[in-house]
């Protein structure tokens, strides 16, 4: 009897009455699909119980050929247990939780089974940029390094936010064979907990810095950002002190998101007028508040008066960009956004 070799790489997708966009994300790859050699991919469709034409769409990309496993769940069990079920069910040596919105750049997902092939990491961490309409006019370009790290911390400070975007973690699941990823259900960061404790146990980790993931902007939400960026993910990455997350790495971690990430998310908080802003500041206070960096560089933008608020926080944003390697992507935006502004009415 033959045993069937694992794959290398499962893409497990999430979805919940999107069909239009997971349309688009399994044509996507479908296409990557075609130049990797057999047996190295698995794809798998957790379907949350959707009551639009998700099961269709699944159906139509099968018989396209792509191989597709399809969990159709008998009701919607939430947002959270989705995710855990596609980190449980994968088979592969590392797992992609990706967003059903998301898209493979042209020709990156055998850029980045190249590089899997090439050394054992806990998490392979893939550049995202945002688009609003057509992610081939809207690629940013630039940077195309890979950046190793030995150390947790280096790492996670190089990554930033995108520890928390799910389809940005390349994840090794072979060294967390025994995890049940729903016990770190009722977070909204399940994710969070898979990457940290792979990055933790492996040791070498990967920053692909070249763009590989086209994003819908705007396309998520419903959550307390503080609540949950702040309040949660901290306490996340302090239960991870006794598996050897360092103190020092935790807050260079931090310094990260209060230089460039917290400013702008409170920017767009101001601007919406949404949310309680004494709540927001206390939590803010809670984790941060006996650092200079956060009462000198981000309290103003949660206290100070909205016009004023607003006006350093851009100048935050825009330094902590600057700062983080992102201000091109920012730039490439807003230069499409005013294009298509001033291109004429069809």
């Amino acid at each position: 009897m033959t045993v069937e070799a694992s794959p290398l790489l499962t893409i497990a997708i999430p979805t919940y009455t999107r069909a239009n966009y997971l349309k688009l994300n399994l044509q996507s790859l479908f296409e990557e699909s075609r130049s990797l050699a057999p047996g190295v991919l698995e794809v798998i469709v957790s379907d949350n119980h959707s009551t639009d034409s998700t099961p269709e769409v699944v159906a139509k990309a099968i018989a396209q050929g792509l191989a597709i496993r399809y969990i159709r769940n008998r009701i919607d069990i939430g947002s959270d247990a989705n995710i855990a079920q596609c980190f449980n069910e994968a088979r592969g040596h590392y797992v992609q939780i990706m967003g059903d919105d998301d898209i493979y750049v042209a020709g990156t997902l055998s850029y980045l089974i190249d590089h899997l092939q090439k050394a054992e990491y806990g998490v392979v961490c893939l550049r995202p940029f945002g688009y609003e309409v057509d992610p081939i006019a809207e690629y940013p370009g630039g940077d195309a390094r890979v950046e190793q790290y030995d150390q947790v911390g280096d790492f996670l400070a190089a990554i930033g936010p995108y520890i928390t975007f799910i389809s940005s973690c390349v994840i090794n699941r072979r060294v967390q064979q025994d995890i049940d990823a729903r016990q770190f259900c009722g977070s909204n960061l399940v994710q969070v907990h898979l990457v940290v404790n792979a990055a933790l146990q492996v040791g070498r980790n990967a920053y692909l810095k070249r763009y590989i993931l086209a994003c819908k902007r705007a396309n998520s939400g419903g959550y307390d950002f503080s609540e949950v960026f702040v309040e949660r993910l901290g306490r996340i990455l302090d239960s991870y002190r006794p598996a050897g997350l360092s103190a020092h790495a935790i807050e260079q971690f931090e310094t990260r998101m209060l230089k460039s990430y917290h400013p702008f998310n409170l920017v767009r908080q101001r601007l919406a007028r949404q949310g309680d802003l004494r709540e927001t500041y206390r939590r803010f206070s809670a984790r941060f508040g006996k650092r200079l960096l956060f009462r000198w560089w981000v309290a103003p933008i949660i206290r100070w008066p909205r016009p004023f608020a607003l006006a350093w926080g851009m100048m935050a944003t825009l330094i902590g960009r600057l700062a983080s390697g992102d201000l091109r992507r920012g730039a490439h935006f807003m230069w499409n956004k005013l294009r298509r502004r001033n291109q004429p009415a069809s």
